[in-house]
């Protein structure tokens, strides 16, 4: 690895200080927080300082092999887009870390969740960084194992406890989606990579399968950006401490089939079927997703809906696909990504402090929490588009787009679900600050620095890009929208509107409309209980019925199949044999051809008159004892003619599988008192013996069949000439016993050496059972 390779050692570094988390911990303990957001801060200063070289048009890709085999590599690809995630992640995860710092002091597994942070953090850096599609894959399900972590921290909590097994569900099967999907389109364009697959759009594009392709990648995008009606599992993530769900909110998780689609809108892109899907379920997300959010009294819970709400906006803005609406996507994402982060750690910093998350109960707190007070209206301000702030900014841009493309449908959802997002950044970042003071179950006050340092850093960010907004135009936004469009675009944005026109306008009416939503929310709210309760139904109550219904069909047919009944289990096993055998033979012609009557000695003969008695003698035996008895004399015969012809080692084995065969089922008659005589009726005997026929006729046919195949010797040539000069062995038939097969060999002395144990261990219980039982006469 050379210095070139910088970014696979970023994506390495999240994991190196997961396994590193718990010394930290135990030997800084104070200052443990401050030391470890040196690796996310490391990891932001490593992609800033390549800022200039991705703005210049730069890539940068590196990676090392894998599977070489099959062409899968461990590799990284930075870019305008990766660079931008990779910058949140880092950058925001920095904060994170101290802010968790100080509201999980004390708590007894800290170092538990500093290091499923950790694992989550280089998870997500490598699903954004990833260039091959299996590493894709790969770090995309670890987002998922560690989110699981992280929602079920808590996990003597029930609530906690389902919140992350329905996120790993749902995200879950996004995942195996998101596999078929790279599989499909890897096969497709003939490729491994994700640079690779960019470049061959028009084959894929072009390809019948392009609907499955893109039904696959639309199925893992939308479970892990929460689009309904696979929403549910990121409202019940609330249950996972406030570090968590602001990180996973602002610029991880949830950003994850976001960063999906845009990496893949230049090969899935431009179809009718892509510029529909998309526009349809983000629209509906967005609007569902901001009145869920208007109904919630608790702040975390009218945080994480406004999120589906904004996912559901990147979304439709990605499905219009147009170089507007890519921008206007980009700026709101870093736009969502800060306040977002910024608000949820208020939201934290409220709870720690005053004890409730609950509006109704929260007032006044401006002059408990000033600097606390302060983040939030910065971010509040950003999230409900106020001119001098970048979500306005981000806001106008989409207005923008979708004042170019003139689609009023789009637009009516934009303003709506805008409107009711302006209502919920005032009922977040104002009503608990202003008013009069009200009693809560803690006496408020201002947190530790940990506690308010991210928000208000992220907060004064959302005015700082404003303020330099041609420079980042110039260094992160516009790389980034390059790589989404996949051509270069002129991107121009604007702090303040120059002329008023219908974007300003939208805007104008966003701030209106709402004022009013957030004047009227607590009607609002009413009115959308009254309507939740004659609805009785939702998404996540059908995961539940889902789950359930799911149980009641696994234990049909476990109860269906696992009947209990040896002989049950012996009849399908036999069925499926014969069929396995006689159906394909049959389908495709391969029955073999009638054997020429051999040409045997007279002591050969006797050997197989031997056989033949011994078996005539199982058919006709009348106690079960006798049968066995007759089957061991049957198999011996057929053991000696392996001998005769050849074949010592098989005949070794068959000889130990007869007797033991002969010794367990004796033991099992005279020691578990078994019925002596078979008392089947005729009928049942007549269907055991048509498949006992049925199976042994497939594998005489099998066999015959396959020994009237030319004779490939390629394996016999290899033993013998290397017998004596590898193994230095004359014996060919013992070098391969022991050398060649020498696992196999030790494995079948293992089968055998566990049979005569289990046999010991039989008669010894049994034997010890019959004397308890004597003694309890006596």
């Amino acid at each position: 690895m050379t210095v070139g390779d910088w970014p696979l050692l970023a994506v390495a570094l999240p994991f190196v200080a997961a396994a590193l988390t718990p010394f930290v911990l135990r030997y800084a303990e104070a200052a443990a927080p401050y030391l470890l957001c040196l690796f996310p801060a490391a990891i932001f200063a490593a992609f800033a300082a390549a800022i200039p070289g991705i703005a210049a048009g730069q890539s940068l890709n590196c990676g090392i092999d894998w599977l070489p085999a099959v062409g899968i590599r461990l590799s990284v690809r930075v870019d305008g887009l990766s660079s931008l995630f990779a910058l949140l992640i880092s950058g925001i995860g920095t904060f994170i870390v101290l802010y968790a710092g100080a509201y999980m002091k004390g708590h007894p597994g800290i170092g538990r969740f500093f290091s499923s942070l950790f694992l989550f953090m280089g998870a997500m850096l490598g699903l954004v960084l990833a260039d091959d599609l299996i590493s894709l894959f790969v770090f995309w399900e670890g987002t998922s194992i560690a989110s699981f972590l992280l929602i079920g921290f808590d996990h003597t909590r029930q609530a906690a406890r389902r919140a992350a097994f329905q996120a790993l569900v749902i995200t879950g099967l996004g995942g195996l989606s998101l596999l078929a999907g790279v599989l499909l389109a890897g096969q497709i364009a003939g490729v491994h990579s994700l640079t690779e697959l960019l470049a061959s759009g028009e084959a894929l594009r072009g390809s019948p399968l392009y609907p499955l392709v893109l039904a696959l990648f639309l199925g893992a995008a939308f479970t892990k950006s929460a689009q309904m009606p696979l929403h549910v599992w990121l409202p019940n993530a609330m249950e996972a401490p406030t570090p968590v769900s602001a990180y996973l909110h602002s610029a991880t998780m949830v950003k994850a089939g976001v960063y999906l689609l845009m990496r893949l809108n230049p090969v899935l892109g431009g179809t009718p079927a892509w510029e529909s899907i998309l526009p349809f379920v983000g629209g509906v997300t967005l609007i569902g997703g901001a009145l869920l959010a208007l109904r919630q009294t608790d702040l975390k819970l009218m945080l994480a809906q406004t999120t589906v709400a904004s996912l559901g906006l990147l979304v439709m803005l990605i499905g219009l696909d147009t170089d507007a609406a890519i921008a206007g996507a980009v700026a709101y994402l870093l736009a969502h990504a800060l306040f977002k982060g910024a608000l949820f750690m208020v939201a934290g910093a409220i709870d720690h402090e005053s004890g409730t998350r609950d509006i109704r109960r929260l007032g006044g707190l401006r002059r408990a929490m000033p600097v606390t007070c302060a983040a939030a209206a910065l971010a509040g301000l950003s999230m409900a588009g106020i001119p001098g702030f970048f979500g306005f900014v981000a806001k106008e841009t989409l207005y923008g787009a979708l004042a170019d493309l003139r689609v009023w449908a789009a637009i009516a959802l934009a303003v709506c679900g805008n409107a009711l997002m302006f209502a919920i950044a005032g009922q977040v970042a104002l009503r608990p600050f202003l008013g009069a003071p009200r009693a809560t179950p803690r006496h408020a006050h201002e947190g530790p620095i940990g506690l308010w340092a991210g928000p208000l850093v992220f907060g004064a960010k959302g005015l700082a890009i404003v303020l330099a907004l041609p420079l980042a135009v110039s260094l992160t936004l516009g790389p980034a929208v390059n790589a989404v469009a996949g051509h270069p675009v002129d991107l121009t944005l604007h702090a303040l509107p120059e002329h008023v026109e219908l974007p300003l306008l939208l805007s104008l009416l966003t701030m209106a409309l709402g004022v009013a939503a957030y004047l009227s929310a607590d009607r609002l709210r009413s009115l959308l209980d009254t309507l939740a309760a004659v609805l009785k139904w939702g998404p996540d109550r059908g995961f539940d019925q889902a789950i359930a219904a799911l149980l009641r069909l696994a234990t049909l047919v476990t109860r269906s199949l696992q009947s209990g009944r040896l002989e049950a289990y012996i009849t399908a096993t036999m069925v499926l044999t014969a069929l396995a055998l006689l159906v394909p033979m049959t389908v495709h012609g391969e029955w073999p051809a009638l054997p020429v009557w051999p040409h045997l000695l007279l002591h050969e003969w006797a050997i197989v008159a031997i056989a033949f008695v011994g078996l005539v003698a199982v058919l006709r035996a009348r106690t079960r004892l006798t049968a066995i008895v007759s089957l061991g004399a049957q198999g011996f015969a057929v053991a000696t003619l392996f001998m005769l012809f050849g074949a010592p080692d098989l005949a070794f084995t068959q000889f130990m599988v007869e007797t033991l065969s002969v010794v367990i089922l004796a033991l099992v008659m005279t020691r578990l008192k078994l019925a002596e005589r078979d008392h089947r009726p005729l009928g049942q005997k007549v269907i055991d013996g048509s498949i006992a026929g049925a199976a042994g006729l497939g594998f005489g046919a099998l066999l015959l069949r396959v020994t009237q195949t030319p004779f490939d010797s390629r394996l016999s040539d290899f033993y013998e000439a290397n017998s004596r000069l590898v193994a230095h062995g004359r014996n060919v038939v013992n070098v391969i016993i022991v050398d060649f097969r020498g696992l196999d060999t030790m494995g079948e002395i293992a089968v055998v050496m566990i049979t005569g144990l289990a046999i010991l261990a039989l008669v010894r219980v049994r034997a010890r059972i019959v004397i308890h039982k004597e003694d309890d006469r006596s």
